[in-house]
């Protein structure tokens, strides 16, 4: 089989390790949806749907009908749920109902498009009613919230009212804790409303992973965790609030699941002064060795990393020398002794006592852990390891 230019590792003691912490933080009972849009976060939806079965998880959530087919064919245990968070088209509520995939329902059209389609297939849909509470993105209105309730227990032949929730607005930075504070204000009180109403829902849950590392009042019954299962801290302020609740200066619970390696392309010598890649923007301060490496920017490798990112190779750091093209760019190597076309290039990863995480490619390109992952074209194939 031809190789690719790159290669993704996916660590199932890691993983195993993240859910540990996660649920020693939600305690035992609410249930963990694994979130695995935008290919698991990059990490892949095919190799890490069923690592995380292995590790007790049987609840996905993603955010199109299109996900969700890919995690029926990825899950390894028929049992495991899926849930569609996001955007489904009419067209596809058929499908979707017939293979017990459970959806979000934010606007009441979609509750009659659901029941006709499920009096039609004699199967239920699994409705989850997620309701507006100041994000304003996604979520039923408060006037639509009492119809949507009559519809559901008069319909109950063919609508399971399976959850009610809310997505918060930003809850893993404390900037916005009093709009936080305001929405889970709100989603408790439109709760009421449905207490009083009569006719309750299977599950509750309004926290992603910044809400249930740091908000124990957010975790109810399903906790919606992404970020934290790879490995990623949602932001330094959720990082900072656990060093608070834990007594520590540092701490590392959340192990990094992803490793990502590529090779060297090539060896060049070069004299002092003269130019590497493309343009002016690197002119060599020495004579120098340059190892010219098969990624770039197509590949999911940031262009403002140009003469700002490293590398690792033999376990040392090599920078980044020159503009990022679509398909290549250039390290320096002077300094690494005996280095040979067979050497792995670490993207991101630890190799002996270094490390290249992906927070430092944040500190270089103003993107967020989730924004970079997310770009690794699915192309690039991924490996479980150990």
């Amino acid at each position: 089989m031809v190789r690719h230019s790159s290669r993704i590792e996916l660590s199932q003691s890691a993983l195993k390790t993240n859910f540990k912490f996660i649920r020693s933080k939600i305690g035992e009972k609410p249930i963990i949806s694994s979130v695995v849009k935008a290919n698991a976060f990059g990490h892949g939806i095919d190799p890490f749907v069923s690592m995380a079965e292995d590790c007790g998880i049987n609840h996905f959530a993603v955010a199109s009908s299109y996900e969700a087919w890919e995690v029926m064919q990825a899950r390894k245990r028929p049992e495991s749920k899926v849930m569609i968070m996001g955007i489904l088209y009419e067209s596809d509520l058929e499908w979707v109902i017939e293979n017990g995939v459970e959806f979000f329902v934010y606007d009441f059209r979609r509750l009659e498009q659901a029941r006709n389609v499920a009096k039609k297939l004699g199967k239920k849909a699994v409705i989850h009613l997620e309701v507006e509470t100041g994000g304003n993105r996604t979520g039923l209105s408060e006037k639509e919230l009492t119809p949507s309730l009559r519809f559901l227990k008069n319909n109950s032949d063919f609508l399971e009212f399976e959850g009610f929730c809310t997505h918060f607005a930003g809850i893993e930075s404390l900037a916005n804790q009093f709009r936080v504070q305001r929405q889970l204000k709100q989603f408790n009180e439109l709760y009421s409303r449905v207490k009083k109403f009569g006719y309750e829902p299977n599950l509750r849950h309004t926290a992603c992973s910044a809400a249930a590392l740091a908000f124990p009042e957010t975790v109810m019954d399903l906790v919606r965790v992404g970020t934290a299962q790879f490995g990623l801290w949602p932001s330094p302020d959720i990082y900072n609030l656990h060093l608070m609740e834990s007594k520590k200066v540092k701490d590392a619970p959340l192990k990094r699941i992803l490793t990502w390696k590529t090779d060297i392309m090539h060896l060049k010598d070069i004299k002092k002064d003269e130019f590497v890649g493309y343009g002016t923007s690197y002119q060599a301060p020495r004579d120098m060795r340059i190892a010219v490496i098969p990624i770039g920017y197509s590949n999911g490798y940031p262009r403002s990393l140009s003469n700002k990112g490293q590398v690792l190779v033999r376990g040392k750091k090599a920078p980044v020398v020159g503009l990022i093209n679509m398909n290549v760019f250039m390290v320096d190597v002077s300094h690494i002794m005996d280095v040979e076309l067979t050497d792995d290039v670490i993207l991101i990863g630890r190799e002996k006592h270094n490390s290249i995480s992906i927070k430092s490619f944040s500190e270089f390109t103003n993107a967020i852990n989730n924004e970079l992952v997310s770009r690794l074209p699915s192309a690039v194939p991924r490996k479980r390891v150990r």
